[in-house]
């Protein structure tokens, strides 16, 4: 007898662990929920939703204490029990994917640095710069974002040798990220008296700028010149040095902010371009790191890839990532992009996009 009850013992010590371990998953489960649903509570988005849902967790609470009350009522109450739990289930599910939608609109940048600097091609190379700077601005101003100069350096025909400009907007990032590369023009420049064809590049770089940067610069790592602005500004121009360069040595990142009026302003705005910078040539170096499949499927982005050829006398722009052409470029170039950045970004969606074009071969 005294054997028998020492094997009950024991069985029921087996049973105890497997037991708390149960209610302890369910305990956390609804601490999870609960502690989600406060989330849900304080945030504009699901605020209503939470509400609702809340309603819906009192009424399943007076369901509860009813069939304890009347235990006949059971049956005839499941019904409304499973159509609250449905209930809720749903809108827990819609308050999480709003929820969702919403931490990735916070984490989309809504600035970028676009650059454009003058390839192969002397001044009509920098003449096109400029003809893509201003088609980058007047899409600017279609999608109503913000486009402002932060630097630029002119050729002797007015062309940009290089320049950097901030565009501020909702999704400007998502819009502009692929423009990345080196475009290609082919035409007769103004200058050519014989009549013949020219092939000029620019390269474009776009740099995301987030709110919060997600690494610490050293101030050691940063070396800073100051100089007088050039260009427009009133009377401080040429006479203050207003203008800042800044360095990052370990990466040879630079920077040069002209913009503002005072140099304060100005070495604000050259360090949180610079955190772009050296944050893009961190992803950069972790792209390296990712299989050749891989960013054959992505694409790198890498500066060297020509990305997009402009023939002037065909009137045809041709993508050759994703091997399709536009005509009409003198729309294009009044700012007309959304066909052509509609159509890359689809492709990137569903993993087609291909890297550039390595040849100098025609469209």
């Amino acid at each position: 007898m005294r054997q028998q009850r020492a094997r009950q013992r024991r069985s029921n010590v087996k049973k105890r662990p497997d037991e708390s371990g149960r209610f302890f998953r369910v305990y956390l489960l609804l601490r999870m929920t609960e502690s989600k649903i406060e989330e849900f509570r304080k945030n504009n988005r699901t605020s209503y939703l939470a509400q609702e849902y809340d309603r819906l967790t009192r009424e399943e609470e007076n369901l509860a204490e009813l069939i304890a009350q009347d235990p006949a009522m059971q049956e005839l109450a499941e019904a409304d029990r499973i159509s609250i739990k449905a209930q809720k289930d749903a809108l827990y599910a819609q308050m999480e994917e709003i929820a969702r939608v919403a931490k990735v609109e916070e984490e989309t940048p809504r600035r970028i640095i676009l650059e454009v600097r003058a390839g192969t091609g002397g001044e009509e190379a920098a003449i096109f710069a400029l003809d893509l700077a201003e088609m980058y601005e007047k899409f600017a101003v279609l999608r109503g974002w913000k486009f402002s100069t932060i630097d630029e350096s002119r050729s002797e025909l007015g062309g940009y040798k290089e320049a950097s400009f901030e565009i501020e907007g909702r999704d400007v990032y998502d819009a502009l990220r692929y423009e990345t590369g080196v475009h290609r023009i082919q035409r007769i420049p103004a200058t050519e008296k014989s009549g013949r064809v020219h092939t000029s590049t620019a390269s474009v770089a776009i740099l995301p700028v987030r709110d919060v940067i997600k690494f610490e610069i050293n101030p050691a790592d940063l070396e800073f010149e100051f100089s007088r602005s050039g260009g427009a500004g009133g009377q401080n121009v040429n006479k203050v040095e207003t203008a800042v360069r800044v360095t990052h040595k370990p990466t040879g990142a630079v920077v040069r902010c002209q913009s503002e009026r005072s140099q304060l302003k100005n070495r604000e705005k050259a360090l949180s371009i610079l955190g772009a910078k050296v944050e893009e040539a961190q992803r950069e170096q972790e792209a390296k790191t990712l299989s050749s499949e891989r960013r054959k499927q992505i694409g790198t982005g890498d500066r060297s890839e020509k990305i997009r050829t402009y023939n002037i006398l065909q009137d045809r722009i041709t993508d050759h990532r994703i091997k399709e052409s536009w005509s009409n470029i003198q729309k294009i170039f009044a700012g007309y992009l959304d066909p052509i950045v509609k159509a890359i970004q689809s492709a990137a969606l569903a993993g087609t996009l291909s890297e550039g074009e390595d040849d100098e071969g025609e469209a």
